[in-house]
């Protein structure tokens, strides 16, 4: 059957229209969560996106992730929308609880936490701290920079007659989480009237969103001191304490500081990688090193949104090392990786090899 000009034109328009139309109907991959994680996820996305397009123009929307930094908690109440992929946090949940909500946890960075602090001729690494004087502080017994427990662990450094100021995380997040863990197993008193968790009920200070919030208020508070992940610190160019690790010494974060605390760590016993990396005993550890992990639906709605989720957390653990490193993280082992990409196929239906 042969087709006239005019017809052949209208066809050609008909297609066009279809794919304009399906174009307009692609997604991004969406996600939520980690504040402490955002810089890293941010850059894999960048990543993913310029992979897919492979040096052309075009680019779809279905190439791009949309990922937003709201914390821990709320990335993982906001999983319960239709819409998104997966949530970020710093605080792993229970296989308990992923059970009970048809979840899948995995890691998928590696970095620290620090003491960030606003004190004038203090450079960064050269104030000490220990767990006990950091609960101290966040209890509101230590008051003054000059205090005598202060200077008895810093003796050649010129601290100021300056009220401490806390700064807090105001919005659920597993920064707070991993921290008040941390203050609360060198805390009877911390554990006792505090607690952990992503919030909890702070006995002093003033709280701020998100991690780049806690970093403005630092910026523009003289005296104070917070905890922000190390890599949007030093990238900020703000001032930082050292805390003594479990074996006694004072070690500066790093990529090999984070490295020695995961060195010691059992993924493989561990329930869906639910590991925690604080305070190991490892001579050359950063005791606030802490993992972020990926939720997942376990029975996705849309396998090929799934699909496309695993795709980019593939390429960002395989291919994003480099990227993690620059801003201040470290990736994970290569044999976590592929334990990873087996869970995925043994916990996630219905995505096949992807």
């Amino acid at each position: 059957m042969r087709i006239s000009p005019a017809k052949h034109a209208l066809l050609a328009l008909a297609v066009s229209a279809a794919a304009f139309v399906g174009s307009a109907h692609a997604d991004p991959i969406r996600g939520a969560g980690s504040t402490f994680a955002a810089p890293v996820i941010g850059r894999w996305a960048q990543a993913y996106q310029a992979t897919r397009t492979d040096g052309g123009d075009y680019v779809s929307q279905d190439w791009t992730v949309d990922y937003e930094p709201i914390g821990s908690l709320a990335g993982f109440m906001r999983l319960s929308q239709p819409e998104m992929d997966f949530a970020a946090t710093d605080a792993p949940l229970p296989s308990t609880e992923l059970k009970k909500r048809g979840l899948a946890q995995f890691p998928i960075v590696i970095g620290g936490i620090v003491p960030v602090i606003n004190v004038e001729g203090v450079a960064p690494g050269t104030l000490r701290m220990t767990g006990p004087l950091l609960a101290e502080i966040f209890l509101g017994k230590v008051k003054n920079w000059s205090d005598p427990a202060l200077r008895e662990i810093n003796p050649g450094l010129s601290l100021p007659d300056q009220p401490i100021t806390v700064v807090h995380r105001a919005d659920g997040s597993g920064s707070t989480a991993n921290w008040t863990s941390y203050l609360s197993a060198h805390s009877a008193e911390w554990k006792n009237s505090v607690g952990s968790d992503t919030l909890v009920k702070w006995p002093v200070g003033v709280g701020a969103e998100g991690s780049s919030g806690v970093l403005r208020k630092v910026q523009e508070t003289r005296g104070a001191i917070a905890y922000v992940e190390f890599g949007q610190v030093a990238r900020a160019t703000l001032s930082y304490a050292l805390v003594q690790n479990a074996s006694g010494a004072f070690i500066a974060p790093s990529r090999s500081s984070f490295q020695a605390a995961a060195a010691g760590a059992d993924w493989q016993r561990s329930a869906d990688f639910a590991v925690s990396l604080l305070d190991t005993p490892a001579a050359e550890a950063h005791p606030l090193t802490i993992v972020t992990f990926a939720l997942v639906p376990a029975e996705p709605a849309s396998p090929g949104r799934a699909r496309r989720t695993l795709e980019f957390f593939r390429l960002a653990l395989e291919k994003g090392g480099e990227d993690a490193a620059a801003l201040g993280y470290v990736p994970l082992p290569e044999a976590v990786v592929r334990d990873v990409e087996t869970y995925w196929k043994e916990r996630i239906h219905g995505v096949g090899g992807f």
